[in-house]
């Protein structure tokens, strides 16, 4: 296992990052401990999870149960001081998570204790904005995207509020490092000169969609992780399993995800088909695994500080983590860029 700096802290961390937002639907507390073990004793020391979860799918019944697993593996394993745990405060928008409420600073100050409470833990190494108040062109938004609905000093004040909060619960020793995730090039930047001019927390992290069907992040967000030293933990880096080739023509798996989340998020639609049929074939020529190519495609990203790889058996597990011992030839880059020219964005 190879590990790198998150952004410019002193927190080193495996570039597989172990995936938990199934936990508590999909997989039981049992299967769950049996992941962490696993991931564990294999090098990971990155563990991600949000108050959100479990999402398969989200439901106010299940809200927080994530993070209780997690919890109870901390205090059977007391492996708390191995590991760098990441969580998430939910933005805003979901009735069942603080009254739908926006993001600020009383909401994160409840947010923060709560995780703390459910995670069994007294500091959380990286805390994150799970998406931001003003809107997100993520989560297929793109396609809709219309920033002039946004308020110009709104924005810039609700952006402040959170780093001067989050501010002062590094100060008390609560939180380590603070990331953003499904943040735009401006967002990112902004929390970057707002820092540097008050003195406050330095974003370590975007936790950004990535992968061989969505790479926005190879242009603006790139040239900002660059320059900025802001790595990318990739979510979704399988398109929520889409890259495994299984949702081929139209097939449904008994117990996949999209039996239970019918579009994945609003991935699986007839575009991304041939894109993915491109890549089988990639893969065949060459003899590799299509999931396998996919999560070492996104491994080789300048930009990459730890890919999400998320599971719902140990099995899938080990097959994912395989990949970061697969290195991908120059002719393989080749297709795969020939493959990225023809289809760029079919999500």
């Amino acid at each position: 296992m190879k590990y790198k700096k998150l952004g410019r802290t002193d927190l080193s961390v495996s570039e597989i990052c172990l995936g938990t937002m199934t936990w508590g639907t999909q997989n039981s507390e049992a299967e769950a401990h049996e992941q962490m073990d696993h991931a564990f004793e294999n090098g990971v020391n990155f563990f991600d999870t949000a108050e959100l979860y479990p999402t398969t799918p989200v439901s106010a019944a299940t809200y927080g149960r994530t993070e209780e697993y997690i919890g109870t593996w901390l205090k059977k394993s007391g492996k708390r001081k191995d590991l760098v745990l990441a969580t998430k405060i939910a933005g805003s928008g979901r009735p069942h998570i603080r009254d739908g409420r926006d993001i600020e600073s009383a909401t994160i100050r409840e947010a923060v204790d709560a995780s703390l409470t459910r995670l069994r833990t007294d500091y959380l190494d990286l805390y994150q904005i799970h998406w931001p108040n003003r809107g997100t062109f993520h989560f297929r938004n793109s396609w809709t995207f219309d920033v002039a609905q946004q308020d110009r000093d709104k924005a810039a004040a609700e952006i402040a509020e959170i780093l001067e909060t989050l501010g002062d619960l590094v100060k008390e020793g609560k939180l380590r490092a603070v990331g953003l995730s499904n943040e735009s090039a401006w967002g990112a930047m902004k929390y970057l000169r707002l820092s540097e001019k008050k003195a406050l927390p330095r974003i370590a992290s975007l936790q950004n969609e990535y992968n061989l069907l969505y790479r926005h992040f190879d242009l603006d967000l790139a040239e900002v992780a660059h320059h900025e030293g802001v790595g990318l933990m990739a979510y979704s880096p399988l398109a929520a399993g889409i890259l495994t080739g299984k949702y081929q023509n139209g097939a449904r798996p008994e117990g996949s995800r999209a039996t239970i989340n019918k579009d994945l998020g609003g991935r699986l639609t007839p575009y991304q088909e041939p894109a993915v049929k491109a890549y089988i074939e990639v893969a065949a020529k060459h003899g590799l695994d299509l999931a396998q190519m996919a999560l070492a495609f996104c491994l080789s990203r300048p930009f990459m500080t730890s890919i999400i790889v998320g599971a719902t058996s140990v099995a899938q597990l080990k097959h994912d983590m395989a990949a970061a011992d697969v290195t991908l030839s120059d002719e393989v880059f080749a297709d795969i860029a020939k493959v990225h020219r023809q289809y760029p964005m079919p999500l």
